[in-house]
């Protein structure tokens, strides 16, 4: 292993158990995902060693392919003991960004890179798994296909469709997931004009410049207007080893909270899905499962994330938001960053680790000093003379924000907009919940979707908004070419009523009645703090 100095400056290897660096790395060189990537390592957690290239690199991506090729590379492969483009021992790589401020779902992401029709047998020799490197090489195909060549999502969803019939594509076989990637590699040669590249290098190359250029995407310049961050802070990109969620049955991916980011509550909140990759999850476009489906699968990786989530919160002193993927039967840390969460569990999330002594009274002061008493409570449905609300359900869905929310629906951006410039309250009603559509969760109160995980993306994102959100409604269908939408036995058409309860997942038609229920209790503990620091300012 050569030592981390050789490296020259801006790029930087993390890999377990963590070297030192003299660059004296921080998240604005190294980008926020890539320093907490170092620092899990520090702490000894299990994480896939990963090559980071500096934010420095930002404005002017192309410079930093000569030193990754020529040094960056060569060290990872000796990190990991693999070669990347080897026929025999291939190392395979996700490509990822990460700014020095989290901007959740607004920058691009690549796994697989590195498979092609030469890599894939020997990947398969490393595993034993035919059947989840045909998996990975289809999904490299439609990822790089959408990301890279920017051909339509549709065309490789539309084939998937056709292939599984209504069944879940994680039952397909080896030989189906064989064709499979054979069409995915005919429908993009067809589209874009030339074939997938089948070269590493190329591919690598291809995946850089596009993390790079996701900088300057829509949506996340629309991000960065929202929440006033600087666009010339520019982002780091990580090229760090695969582990495969999709090796079967005692694999799968996940996302998870420290603490419910909704309410604050001290309990593990977590998305896993099995035999799956992480995109799985994060994208907005699969429903998930909750811990008692990972405890299941693989119990063991199980109770050593029970302990990872203690040793997050306790080096970073916050609630954190994580991704990990479980390869048979073993945890491997991916991301951790400060969780995004509403003003409800920001209060008590600041005062309950305050209370457990690990923030001070002045660190607690000043996480909650812009939360005011009315914004501790919960927004419910009641009826005319106070009680509960005796609307009937239409359908249920998964809730990733509590709260309830009515307005009138809107199927998409220019529709939300529209209601908006009439004075009206929108919910956005979506089959997927995407991160592109992130102007309309802005101007709308509420979303509901058909497919998506709570900890996807755009849920995280609509939650840190403080909207309204349900995902994973599977009664509902929505028709864009009537403008109208099924819940059950019921159509609704755009513009017509709807509520969503965050509370227990119940969607309703109509307008429902409202009315804020405070926490007293946290309120009192909010007041309880903040004249701790009167005393103090006294004497």
């Amino acid at each position: 292993m050569k030592p981390q100095t050789t490296l020259p400056r801006h790029l930087y290897l993390v890999r377990t158990p963590a070297r030192t660096d003299l660059h004296k790395p921080s998240p604005d060189t190294m980008g926020g995902k890539g320093y907490n990537l170092q620092r899990m390592a520090e702490a000894g957690l299990n994480v896939p060693a990963a090559l980071v290239i500096g934010t420095h690199y930002s404005h002017a991506p192309q410079d930093c392919l000569l030193p990754v090729f020529s040094m960056g590379l060569p060290a990872l492969e000796e990190s990991t003991g693999l070669l990347f483009g080897d026929e025999r021992n291939p190392l395979i790589l996700s490509v990822r960004s990460g700014a020095p401020v989290s901007m959740p779902g607004m920058l691009e992401t690549l796994l697989n890179i590195g498979l092609s029709d030469h890599t894939l047998p020997g990947l398969v020799r490393q595993t034993g798994n035919p059947r989840m490197a045909w998996d990975a090489y289809r999904r490299l195909v439609a990822c790089y296909g959408e990301v890279v060549a920017g051909l339509p999502a549709a065309l490789f969803e539309d084939e998937i469709t056709h292939v599984t019939q209504g069944r879940d594509e994680r039952l397909l076989d080896f030989a189906q997931l064989r064709q499979l990637t054979r069409s995915f590699l005919a429908l993009y040669a067809e589209a874009a004009g030339r074939p997938f590249p089948q070269d590493a290098h190329e591919q690598l190359s291809g995946a850089i410049g596009a993390v790079f250029a996701s900088w300057n995407a829509d949506k996340a310049q629309e991000y960065r207007r929202i929440h006033d961050i600087d666009p010339d802070m520019g982002t780091a990109v990580i090229l760090q080893r695969m582990v495969f969620g999709n090796a079967g049955g005692h694999s799968g991916a996940g996302v998870g909270f420290t603490r419910d980011p909704s309410t604050g509550e001290p309990r593990l909140w977590v998305d896993f899905l099995a035999n799956a990759q992480g995109e799985d999850v994060v994208s907005g476009r699969r429903n998930a499962h909750g811990h008692d489906t990972l405890a299941s699968v693989a119990p063991q990786a199980w109770q050593q994330l029970q302990a990872a989530a203690q040793v997050l919160e306790r080096d970073f002193l916050d609630m954190q938001d994580f991704e990990f993927t479980v390869q048979d039967g073993v945890l491997h840390m991916l991301q951790t960053r400060a969780g995004k969460r509403t003003a409800l569990a920001a209060a008590r999330i600041a005062l309950d680790l305050h209370d457990e002594g690990w923030i001070p009274t002045l660190e607690a002061q000043r996480r909650t000093q812009t939360l005011e008493p009315e914004q501790l409570g919960t927004w419910r449905m009641v009826a005319e003379d106070g009680q509960a609300s005796t609307l009937q359900p239409l359908a249920t869905a998964v809730p990733a924000c509590t709260g309830v929310v009515s307005g009138a629906i809107a199927l998409d951006t220019d529709a939300v907009r529209a209601l908006v410039a009439q004075g009206k309250a929108a919910v956005l009603v979506r089959q997927d919940a995407e991160t592109s559509d992130i102007a309309a969760l802005q101007a709308a109160q509420g979303l509901l979707t058909q497919r998506g995980a709570r900890t996807s993306h755009a849920a995280v994102v609509t939650r840190q908004l403080g909207k309204t959100c349900l995902v994973g409604c599977n009664a509902l269908q929505i028709d864009l070419g009537t403008r109208s939408l099924r819940l059950g036995s019921q159509t609704l058409h755009e513009g017509d009523a709807l509520t969503l309860d965050g509370n227990d997942g119940a969607v309703y038609a109509g307008q429902a009645r409202i009315a804020l229920v405070p926490d007293t209790a946290l309120q009192t503990r909010l007041h309880t703090l903040r004249a701790q620091g009167h005393k103090k300012h006294a004497h």
